[in-house]
């Protein structure tokens, strides 16, 4: 893998973010998604954040186990894989497309806007998005599980369920970092599996691995900005930025 400088910069500074997102403002993850899509090519993006994912999520659940409530888990676990299953196949049939055009950056790029769209409805129809039934437990999960192994871009969706858990700080943090855990070391198998069926168009290879190493210090100083970034930086400013930078980002790669 032979990288220009700009991407260089690029792929720390999305590995900081990575760090940040973990430990103090989750919301930074959703732009990393669409900065490494640009810079790399949607399929080859998701086998390079993947792994940074697991170096951030190592720390996450360090820090906050104790606080972890499995039971609020329990019953969207199992549709979490079911949406996993369907990402996977997914996955593989953008992968046996012919043609130079990189499908899945456009993929990426639809769901990165469908999970900025709900970040922002959120907060104006949160009990309309909150699911309240077993088919709307079944519905989450299933679009979770396809949008992490798809583009590692579910955090809005886990976020929505999550709030209406009526959990503390400690245990909305907590629980969702072994569920990212959990959910993120179960795609390395898939994308491995993926990449030997179909190495012409790889996911995760041994040169992305390496990038995975080298980037891993801005992954570790990103957690602690994070913890030291939380209750000083205003959170409605930093929502806005990020929102705008990812819009925009997203649009671009459909675009382009």
């Amino acid at each position: 893998m032979h990288l220009e400088p700009w991407q260089w910069i690029f792929g720390a500074a999305s590995a900081l973010l990575i760090g940040i997102s973990k430990t103090g403002l989750p919301g930074a993850g959703i732009l990393v998604v669409i900065v490494l899509a640009n810079v790399f090519g949607g399929r080859a993006s998701v086998g390079i954040m993947l792994p940074m994912l697991i170096f951030g999520d190592c720390f996450a659940v360090a820090w906050y186990r104790q606080h972890a409530h499995w039971d609020k888990l329990v019953g969207l676990l199992p549709w979490v894989v079911v949406g996993m299953a369907v990402g996977a196949a997914a996955l593989w049939a953008t992968g046996r497309l012919g043609g130079g055009k990189d499908v899945l950056s456009i993929l990426i790029g639809i769901l990165v806007l469908l999970m900025l769209g709900l970040y922002v409805m959120q907060g104006r129809v949160a009990e309309r998005l909150t699911p309240k039934s077993k088919v709307g437990v079944a519905s989450t999960g299933t679009a979770a599980g396809f949008a992490t192994t798809v583009s590692n871009a579910a955090g809005p969706i886990m976020t929505i369920y999550m709030a209406a858990q009526r959990v503390s700080k400690e245990e909305f943090i907590g629980t969702l970092a072994w569920y990212y855990f959990v959910v993120n070391v179960s795609k390395l198998p898939i994308y491995f599996v993926l990449t030997a069926m179909n190495p012409q168009k790889p996911i995760i290879t041994p040169q992305s691995l390496l990038f995975n190493v080298i980037t891993f210090p801005a992954i570790l100083a990103g957690v602690f900005v994070g913890k030291w970034l939380l209750p000083r930086m205003p959170q409605k400013l930093f929502d806005r930025i990020i929102l705008t930078l990812a819009a925009a980002s997203a649009i671009k790669l459909i675009l382009s």
